[in-house]
């Protein structure tokens, strides 16, 4: 019976949440299980509680005791903060360590490398980090500065766990494409599936995104580059969830085919799961 009170529940939180102030409400008052305010999207930044209770859960079913998430493109912290926040939540929630690291030069973005960058909506020196301020705030991130083709390479090998959630806001194309290095390790240094959200690929309007600059160029030239790993958006997200909204279409899975526990089964044990209704 697990599973039909499972989606009992879940429809009749849809309906609730409908109601007028409902969602605002869960947001304010931190109301309802973690759960419930994961399924309904509320909260300051639902798209980090969201992939990190994903890949936190994905870690549970497949015995791993910890993944990694990561920020990659700090500026002021809030969004970082934010991940920290999450963390600690679905760490106690599930049991499973979370170690949590944020990406940034800490002295703004860099030059422009070409078109790809969009040089039309950011420059050089956007988003300087306050390093001193920010890390007084932070409890338990930790922050990686400096040139992202140099700081990923050497952070591989240092990871306690696995990479589960990473949240790419580096608006170049160019320093995306270097931020994609962090899977280039073995397997062991990422969840088979791993949570990804990218958030220069919808706003500004005046950027006009598309898949020959920006993130999106980014992520275009990786999937053809690798046959065994490609980085997916979720297909049709929005629609599974009770209120769509403009950043279930910047979530996206870096798929790892070959990995070892890619084929492994999580689907419950509830045959409600496994069998159709009569």
């Amino acid at each position: 019976m697990l599973g039909g009170m499972y989606y009992v529940k879940r429809k009749v939180l849809r309906q609730v949440s409908r109601l007028p102030g409902a969602r605002l409400l869960w947001s304010k008052m931190h109301l309802g299980s973690l759960e419930t305010r994961v399924f309904l999207g509320v909260g300051a930044r639902p798209m980090y509680t969201h992939g990190i209770y994903s890949a936190a859960a994905l870690a549970k079913q497949l015995g791993v005791p910890g993944i990694s998430v990561i920020e990659f493109g700090v500026s002021g912290g809030q969004g970082l903060l934010a991940m920290e926040k999450a963390a600690a939540e679905v760490e106690q929630h599930f049991g499973v360590a979370i170690d949590v690291f944020g990406f940034d030069t800490g002295g703004g973005m860099p030059a422009p490398t070409d078109y790809r960058d969009l040089p039309y909506v950011w420059g050089q020196g956007f988003y300087k980090m306050d390093v001193e301020r920010l890390q007084a705030k932070l409890k338990k991130a930790r922050l990686v500065l400096g040139d992202v083709e140099e700081t990923v390479s050497g952070f591989l090998p240092g990871l306690r766990y696995p990479i589960g959630f990473v949240a790419f806001d580096l608006d170049y194309y160019s320093s995306t494409k270097k931020a994609f290095r962090v899977w280039d390790g073995p397997p062991e240094t990422r969840l088979p599936r791993a949570i990804c959200y990218f958030d220069d690929i919808v706003w500004p309007e005046r950027a006009y995104h598309n898949e020959y600059l920006g993130e999106l160029c980014a992520i275009r030239e990786y999937n053809l580059d690798h046959s065994e790993m490609k980085l997916c958006p979720i297909h049709q997200f929005g629609r599974t969830q009770p209120h769509s909204s403009a950043w279930h279409d910047q979530m996206y899975v870096l798929h790892d085919f070959r990995h070892p526990l890619y084929c492994v089964n999580i689907t419950p044990p509830d045959p409600a799961f496994t069998q159709s209704p009569l």
